[in-house]
């Protein structure tokens, strides 16, 4: 089988595809042919050298969709659609990034669909981030307004349009005036040009009331993030688009503004229930929801995508097909 293997840190020409042999299920394990997967601003990272946990060589990838090569359980049938993310994936043990992978049983969700690769390899983990980010973290209700800080990103778009369906009141941000119409037609009633301080621009708008924020942006923009939301509101930080993991001198009672709370979202420690990817799928196949796709590589322009990656256009999912 073919692999684009990082066999250490640094640039996007450290992938190599190489030939490997095909892996061998043991008990637990399910052998899936991977079909597509979306890139990750995580795998960005890891690529870089900011994952320390991560041992190279490593085939990257923290998600994909595929069909069932083998189960020694018997309980998935050969060519059932499987989805697959985290839990372990191109960190602990080699992903996605493969016309094979060798995953634990427990990472796969079934699912049935007549959409094409393209469109069902960007959806695990957007899906279950934003999904999670909306319902589990924040919580949220008809009726209140939602700030999205990032909305450019996969996340962001999608995250808008399951919260405009959910009859919330949608803000988002960009840095880039050009891509305001994007963030209108993908569900933002109002686009607010970041310049990074939101919470003065907010201060200064007596409509502008935010009751939960959905922070995708990370550590460079939390802090304004959290004095933009109203008191009693909630933001939830899921995105590290900035590439900063922590916050230096961080003081929580100069940080955190009275009465406002602050949860994160990690999609390796909460999966969302099968049935609610079904029913996603569903929405789409419907036309309720239309995931936004940048652009689609094949496995042996992993290089260029990634490339691709790093210039931080936004816009969309990037999926890589096998």
């Amino acid at each position: 089988m073919k692999a684009a293997v990082l066999r250490k840190a640094g640039g996007a020409e450290n992938f190599s595809i190489e030939e490997r042999s095909m892996p061998v299920p043991n008990e637990g394990e399910v052998l899936v042919k991977v079909r597509a997967f979306g890139l990750n601003r995580s795998e960005l990272m890891t690529r870089k050298g900011l994952s320390p946990s991560v041992v190279f060589p490593r085939v990257l990838g923290i998600e994909c969709i595929g069909q069932v090569e083998q189960d020694p359980s018997g309980f998935f049938a050969r060519g059932q659609k499987v989805a697959a993310f985290m839990g372990g994936m191109g960190r602990d043990f080699d992903g996605s990034y493969a016309e094979y992978a060798l995953l634990p049983v427990q990472l796969l969700t079934p699912f049935d669909s007549t959409l094409p690769w393209e469109v069902l390899g960007a959806l695990p983990e957007m899906f279950q981030t934003a999904y999670g980010s909306l319902h589990k973290a924040l919580k949220i209700q008809a009726g209140e307004v939602l700030l999205i800080r990032g909305g450019t990103s996969s996340v962001g778009l999608l995250a808008a349009q399951l919260a405009k369906e959910a009859g919330l009141r949608v803000i988002a941000t960009t840095r880039n005036e050009a891509k305001r119409d994007l963030l209108l037609d993908n569900g933002a009633d109002e686009v607010l040009i970041d310049n990074g301080n939101l919470a003065e621009v907010i201060k200064n708008n007596d409509h502008l009331k935010i009751d939960k924020v959905l922070e995708l942006v990370g550590t460079a923009t939390l802090k304004d993030s959290l004095h933009c939301t109203a008191q009693g509101g909630v933001v939830c930080m899921t995105g590290m688009l900035a590439e900063e993991w922590s916050i230096a001198d961080f003081a929580p009672m100069d940080f955190i503004p009275v009465t406002v709370s602050l949860t994160v979202y990690n999609t390796g420690e909460i999966r969302i229930e099968g049935n609610f990817f079904q029913e996603f799928i569903k929405d789409i196949e419907g036309g309720a929801v239309k995931p936004a796709i940048k652009q689609t590589f094949s496995l042996d322009e992993i290089v260029e995508a990634h490339r691709f990656m790093e210039t931080n256009s936004g816009g969309g999912k990037i999926v890589i097909i096998t």
